[in-house]
Parts: C-alpha cells; sequence; structure tokens
C-alpha cells in the first residue's frame, strides 16, 4: 500500500555521527525495506510508525535519548525507513515477518541560456506555445538546494500551484515558481550552499532573466519549461547525497504532487532492489511520476553508466554550438583554439616564456597538483595537463600561486578535442589532445618557447554541434545489458545558468557556466514537464519513448553524424537513441509505452528474488513462470547479445499521431545482423489503437564482429519513428 499525501519523518541526528560507536559495536546507517504483512495494507500514519518502530532496538525509540537512530521513513514509494543500526540489529531484524533487506546507506555524488534556441524552442511558437511553457506542471528537483531570491525563480507571469500541491517550505520564503522546498539532509533551510541546485532547478524551468557570466554567453536565459512550477528537495550536502536522504526526497515529492523528478546525481551501478534512486524512481513511476536522471561524468570509459533502471529516463551530455574562444599562439606563430569562460581584458597580448609543468618528470607537476609548482614559473606561461584527480580550476590556481602568468590546459588521449570553458583564476585556455601534443613539441623545437593567449569572447556556429561529451559516461549497461543505456543525450557542456553566489564579483544577478550530465539532466526533465503538459494522459513510459523515437542523429549542419570526443561517429552506447528533439517528441506519432506491472517479468528475467521484486513493487511478486528476456521489454530501442542462434522479440506500438495511418517498417541492418520485421505493414484506424510486431536478429558473419548498430523505422506520412539497435557478441 502506498500512503499517498503523507509527509516523510525526518528526526534530527545532529547527536549522533555517520559513524557511532554503540557500546562495542559500530553503528551505520542502513536502509530497511519491508513489506507490509497482510492485514497491514491500510495503516494510519501513526500505526505505520509503530509499526516500523518493532523492528527497532527498545534502546532506539526514545525520542528524547541522545543516541535517537531513526534516520527517515518511507511511506509513499517504498516501505521502510533509515536507521542506525549495528550489525547484529540488522541480523536479528531479518527474522521478523515482512523484513526483506537492509542495505548500508551509500553515498551518491553529484554530476556536476543558449539552450532553448539551440533545441527548436521559440517564445509563442512550437512547443512552447503548444505546452503552454509547462503551466501548471511541477518539477521535483533532488540536490544541493536552492537560492530562494535569485531572479530566476521569480515569479511574475506564474499562475498559482495545483490543487494536488501538497508540499512545504523550508525556506525563508516560497512563491508561484518555486512553490515548495524540503531539507533532508538537516533541520535548517533548505538553501543552497554549493550552487549546483540553484542551477539544476534553473535549467528545467528557471523564469527568463538577463543572464551573463564575466561578461560572457550575454542574453535571456529561460528554463526548459519556463512556467512550470519547481519544488526543491535538499538531499546533498558538502559530504555528498546519502542513500537514505535521496530515498527520502523521493518519497516526499510523491506525496507533495510532483509530476516530474530530476535527479543529477548517482552513483557506480548497482542491483536495481540495493539501488534507492531505482527503488524510489519505480515508486514514482507507479504513481504516474516522469523521472529522469543524470548518466554520470565517468565517460568515456565503457559500460560507466549509472542509473540504469529502465523505468528511469538516463541522460547523457552533448555540447551546443556555443564556445568561449581563447587561442593559443605560439612563438612559430602557429595558433591553437581552446575555450575559457575567463577572458582577462587586462591580459597583454604579447609572447610570454612557456613551460611545461611537467619537465621535471614528475607526475605531479606535470598536472599541475597542489604543492608541485615552484617560483620558477613566475612570469611565464605553464602548459599543464588534464587529469591525476585534480580540478581544472585548481591547476590554474596551483600556476597562480606561484606567479605563473597563465595556464594552457591541455587534454588527455581519452578527452580528445573535447574543452571546457571554465571560470579560471587566470588567463587560461583549455586546448584538445592534438593541440597539446603539437604545443609540446614545439616546446622541444626551441630555446626559447612562448606564447601567448588571444580572447575571442562568445563564438557561435560550433559545426560539429552537438558533439558528445567526453565525460559522459557510456553504456552497456552493466545492470542490465540488455536494455540500452544511455537513453539520450542533451545539452551538458558549457551550460549557463543561475548560480548561488557571484563567481566574478561583477554579475549580479548571479550566473555560471558548469558542465556535466548534471546540466543535461534538468534540460530533459523540464522538456518531459513540456510534454506532460501537451498530453497529459500519456504515461511516463510513453513521455519517454516520444523523446527517443523522434531524436537527431547528425549535427547541426545535417552535414555529418553527431561525433564523440575523438571527433569519430558516436555509437548507441555513447549517445543512446541520439539528441533531444523537442519539437518533434511532442507529435512522436507512435510510442512503446509501458506500464509498471510490465517490469515484472524483466525483473524475474534478471534474477532477483521474490522478496526483492515484491519491495519494488511493494506487493506480493511471484515469479514462477513468469519472466522474460531483457530486451523482450517493451522498450524503444534494442540491446541485444547475439550468437549463432537467432533471436526473437515483440514490440507493441500505440497510435499517438493520425487516426486513420498506414505505417510501413525501414531496416539500417547491423553489421553482419540480418534483421525481420514481421509484419511489415501496420494499419491503425483509430487513435490509441495498439499493434504488436516482432523482429528477428540472425547473424550473418556477426560472430568476426564485436559490435555492430543499426536502426529500425516505421515510416508513414509525416512521421518518423525510429528505435536504434545495438548487437554485441553473445
Amino acid at each position: 500500500m502506498i500512503f499517498a499525501g503523507l509527509a516523510v519523518l525526518l528526526i534530527s541526528l545532529a547527536s549522533v555521527p555517520a559513524s557511532f560507536v554503540y557500546g562495542e559495536a559500530e553503528l551505520d546507517t542502513y536502509i530497511v525495506f519491508l513489506q507490509k504483512p497482510e492485514g497491514l495494507s491500510t495503516l494510519a500514519d501513526g500505526d505505520l510508525e509503530s509499526w516500523y518502530s518493532t523492528f527497532l532496538p527498545d534502546t532506539t525509540l526514545a525520542s528524547s535519548s541522545s543516541t535517537t537512530r531513526l534516520v527517515h521513513t518511507y511511506r509513499n514509494v517504498v516501505t521502510g525507513f533509515a536507521a542506525k543500526l549495528t550489525k547484529g540489529e540488522v541480523k536479528a531484524m531479518e527474522k521478523k515477518d515482512g523484513f526483506i533487506s537492509a542495505q548500508r546507506e551509500k553515498m551518491y555524488s553529484l554530476h556536476t541560456t543558449r539552450t532553448p534556441a539551440f533545441l527548436g524552442l521559440q517564445l509563442n511558437n512550437g512547443l512552447w506555445n503548444g505546452s503552454n511553457n509547462g503551466k501548471g506542471v511541477i518539477i521535483g528537483v533532488l540536490d544541493t538546494g536552492v537560492t530562494p531570491n535569485h531572479p530566476s525563480f521569480n515569479d511574475l507571469h506564474m499562475p498559482s500551484p495545483p490543487a494536488k500541491w501538497r508540499g512545504k517550505c523550508q525556506l525563508p520564503k516560497c512563491n508561484k515558481k518555486l512553490i515548495g522546498a524540503r531539507n533532508l539532509v538537516g533541520d535548517t533551510y533548505a538553501t543552497d550552499d554549493e550552487g549546483h541546485g540553484t542551477h539544476t532547478s534553473s535549467t528545467a524551468a528557471g523564469s527568463p532573466v538577463q543572464a551573463s557570466a564575466f561578461g560572457q554567453a550575454s542574453g535571456v536565459a529561460y528554463g526548459m519549461a519556463p512556467l512550470a512550477h519547481i519544488a526543491m528537495y535538499k538531499v546533498c550536502s558538502e559530504e555528498g547525497c546519502p542513500g537514505g536522504s535521496i530515498l527520502a526526497g523521493i518519497d516526499a515529492a510523491v506525496a507533495d504532487g510532483v509530476d516530474v523528478l530530476s535527479l543529477s546525481l548517482g552513483g557506480a551501478s548497482s542491483r536495481f532492489p540495493e539501488d534507492p534512486i531505482a527503488v524510489g524512481a519505480f515508486g514514482a513511476i507507479q504513481k504516474g511520476v516522469f523521472v529522469s536522471c543524470s548518466a554520470g561524468n565517468a565517460g568515456p570509459a565503457s559500460a560507466s553508466s549509472a542509473n540504469e533502471a529502465p523505468w528511469i529516463l538516463t541522460v547523457g551530455a552533448s555540447t551546443i554550438d556555443r564556445k568561449i574562444k581563447a587561442t593559443v599562439l605560439l612563438g612559430n606563430k602557429a595558433g591553437y583554439d581552446g575555450q575559457s569562460l575567463f577572458q582577462d581584458k587586462k591580459f597583454r597580448h604579447r609572447l610570454l616564456p612557456l613551460v611545461y609543468a611537467g619537465a621535471n618528470g614528475r607526475a605531479a607537476s606535470r598536472f599541475c597538483a597542489p604543492g608541485s609548482l615552484n617560483k620558477s614559473v613566475k612570469g611565464k606561461i605553464v602548459l599543464c595537463e588534464r587529469g591525476g584527480e585534480i580540478a581544472r580550476i585548481g591547476k590554474g590556481q596551483e600556476v597562480k600561486d606561484n606567479g605563473g602568468a597563465a595556464m594552457i590546459l591541455m587534454n588527455d588521449q581519452p578527452n580528445g578535442f573535447d574543452t571546457l570553458a571554465d571560470a579560471h583564476v587566470l588567463p587560461a585556455s583549455h586546448v584538445g589532445f592534438v593541440a597539446g601534443e603539437a604545443i609540446k613539441a614545439y616546446l622541444n623545437s626551441t630555446k626559447s618557447p612562448k606564447a601567448t593567449i588571444l580572447f575571442s569572447g562568445t563564438i557561435f556556429g560550433n559545426p560539429n554541434a552537438p558533439q558528445v561529451a567526453s565525460f559522459s559516461s557510456r553504456g552497456p549497461s552493466l545492470a542490465s545489458p540488455g536494455i540500452l543505456k544511455p537513453d539520450i543525450i542533451g545539452p551538458g557542456v558549457n551550460i549557463l545558468a543561475a548560480w548561488s553566489v557571484s563567481v566574478d564579483n561583477i554579475t549580479n544577478p548571479p550566473f555560471n557556466m558548469i558542465s556535466g550530465t548534471s546540466m543535461s539532466c534538468p534540460h530533459l526533465s523540464g522538456i518531459a514537464a513540456l510534454l506532460k503538459n501537451a498530453h497529459p494522459d500519456w504515461s511516463p513510459a510513453a513521455i519517454k519513448s516520444a523523446m527517443m523515437t523522434t531524436t537527431y542523429l547528425s549535427n547541426l549542419g545535417r552535414t555529418k553524424p553527431i561525433l564523440n570526443e575523438q571527433l569519430q561517429p558516436a555509437n548507441l552506447f555513447d549517445m543512446g537513441a541520439g539528441h533531444v528533439n523537442p519539437v518533434l517528441a511532442a507529435d512522436p506519432g507512435l510510442v512503446y509505452d509501458l506500464q509498471p506491472n510490465d517490469y515484472i517479468p524483466y525483473l524475474c528475467g534478471l534474477g532477483y528474488k521474490d522478496s526483492e521484486i515484491s519491495g519494488l513493487i511493494q506487493r506480493k511478486a511471484h515469479c514462477g513462470n513468469v519472466t522474460i528476456p531483457e530486451a523482450q521489454l517493451n522498450y524503444p530501442s534494442f540491446s541485444i547479445r547475439l550468437g549463432s542462434t537467432p533471436l526473437t522479440y515483440s514490440r507493441t506500438v500505440t497510435n499517438v499521431g493520425r487516426a486513420n495511418s498506414v505505417y510501413v517498417a525501414k531496416v539500417v541492418l547491423p553489421r553482419g545482423v540480418n534483421v525481420k520485421v514481421h509484419p511489415e505493414r501496420i494499419v491503425f484506424n483509430r487513435l490509441k489503437q495498439k499493434a504488436t510486431f516482432t523482429v528477428t536478429f540472425t547473424s550473418k558473419g556477426f560472430s568476426a564482429e564485436t559490435y555492430s548498430q543499426g536502426f529500425l523505422y516505421w515510416l508513414t506520412k509525416g512521421y518518423v519513428v525510429r528505435s536504434p539497435i545495438a548487437v554485441i557478441s553473445a
């Protein structure tokens, strides 16, 4: 039973540290998943609390005790609680009726204006007009808090919140834009000390406001859904994002009445029943709430994606067509374009001595790690290498602290040509790997190498955009290889949005330009809000399908495919279904729909225990023979392992386009694979009509391949419905 409308109980634990020795045993925070026994399905709020208390040792129950250990209780998306417990206490719990599992809490991390125009969103036109700019939709953001007085959250022209809204305001003041906030990691206001939550929430649904940072990228900044409401759930602090708090945030948001959840955070791949984000998200979609999560910033490494559950939209990051140009000019007159948000107008464009930080052979020096340089760099331009787990801006700080005049930051080989416009602390240019190697070669070719940096400001029209960001996490999925992840990519590089404090001590109100899948996720969350307004009867899976089947696969000029950080064509594990196209997503023609119960055979097929699935769906589950392969799930994409035996999967599409329409199948074959679709023609005579087809994959020499990709199209006049096909060897 899900107790909609009830709030999450948060008990202050100021007296209990994160790791606390209780007697001879150490206390850790555990998330305890329960299944209510039959007869207890209609427990009232207080009765539910009482039932939870039966799982805890008597010493944890007195609220006046200095050792109160209950952290969160959950009622809406999952049954259970988080508490400070010893291993022995958890072991004793396992014998109690209703106990499913207890997971030690993990710490999750953040996945840290131009974009509406870049995405084709236009004021009073197209999707913004057709969706009323997201009017009436509530986006719940789980993050570091929010800066409530920022003009990106002004409520001019905003309607009142919908009558269903039941949230709280743990801020000095809320309004019709920022309608609520809760702090799940403390007992103070849900204000933002870090800037991240302010940035993500304004990206999703910020009000229009004049914006710039360091005088660059000037213009009017809009959120993706400028008339949607925002509710902030502070689940992260300086220490990170505790899993129990994340689950409490999702639980509270669903009770409060949000329509879309946006989570720009995550952790390593894990089993779905043990992942609080996956567990909470499943409870949310059972209530009709769309969930969008960042894929992570562990790219370009393969199989690095976070948030892999198929009921989550997993969002990778891509570039936009704007650069903040900073060109390195060498003494031999060779020039290499890079980027920097800080464009120092006082920097004299004269040639200065150029040195390589790693010339002494020490790894710490080449990465410009803190304490690795000395005053020998004074007055010189220093070439530093990206990496070494040193923040990019931190490298510049080391150069500046030792009197360096400027910094050239060069990529390592994996990051290729991907550069970022950071708010550096001194004149700087971030260049790609090839440019960096050329600068190194120049350094070794002369006894007196020199260089300067030429700042050109904001430049539009990058022909390679969108390009997959090097940091964007990649597939295949480890938790479920039969589901293609990430699902989609969206703008996540050099994104200008609201910030909590001024980064240049000039711009007011404060904005900042940062990069990460943290930035791409709220773009998709805002677009989901637009689609929710335009199609209030669509399920979360239908909204997701509409986005995934209408993406584009080429650059802005439509002259070349979307590229990766090496300027090579991106594959499906880089970009999922492709780059979001919100205008087409509003009218996709067909959708691949899923209801929550449809995931049960899929979860059984993954080999999860009945009790684990029961914890996810909040009622008893019994797999028995109710099981399907992963790739059989009615998903808008295909990810298959192919050997010598042919594989056949079915899909069902729902007509949301024209009542009378005929769709014809077309297949772009993966290399070495034959694909047969039956039937090849689907006829619809009404809206919401469903049709089922099968797809058979057969190897034609694929054994010599390790990866191949193709596409399945359903075509009719005015509609192109595309599903990506990723094939790896079995």
